[in-house]
């Protein structure tokens, strides 16, 4: 794959349909095994293509990759929505699809989002990340991330620790 074509773009409402197949397959992906199966296919199916073309017309920035063939991941951030993380911008969700993960485009699109939030006068950030998600905690890690606080989330019972990492 060439990397030269990759755009990252603000999400359209034609992107709604790609947007729901993507969170359906980074999700499985992500979660399976980490938060309860019913949980996750809760969760997954909260977010049809209705909730994604919701979500491009909400004020919160929502952004995609674009490779000019199809979206293969997005993102999702804005102003803190709390201040466990002590920085007043916050990554709510980073996503690339399985099969373009390890092609830098999680970097690229980190990059962007941290230069938008900077350019909006939110220079330090911070993500939250389950805390079985190596894969996640490890991405967040190699980009400068600093554990900055550790919450729980609860999902039909279970308890997930989640670790925060703030960035600047």
């Amino acid at each position: 794959m060439r990397t030269s074509t990759i755009s990252i773009r603000r999400a359209r409402p034609a992107d709604a349909d790609h947007l729901a197949e993507l969170f359906d397959e980074t999700w499985r992906e992500a979660y399976r095994g980490i938060i309860p199966g019913v949980s996750l296919e809760r969760m997954i199916g909260q977010r049809s293509s209705q909730w994604w073309l919701g979500a491009t017309q909400r004020n919160r920035p929502l952004v995609v990759v674009d490779t000019g063939e199809a979206v293969v991941g997005y993102a999702v951030y804005g102003p803190a929505r709390g201040r466990l993380l002590q920085a007043p911008g916050e990554i709510d969700e980073l996503y690339i699809r399985p099969d373009h993960q390890g092609l830098g485009l999680g970097r690229r699109l980190f990059r962007a989002i941290r230069n938008d939030l900077a350019d909006h006068g939110l220079v330090q950030a911070g993500v939250w990340a389950l805390e079985e998600n190596d894969r996640a905690r490890s991405f967040y890690t190699g980009l400068g991330g600093v554990e900055a606080a550790r919450s729980v989330d609860r999902m039909a019972g279970a308890v997930l620790p989640k670790v925060g990492f703030r960035f600047g």
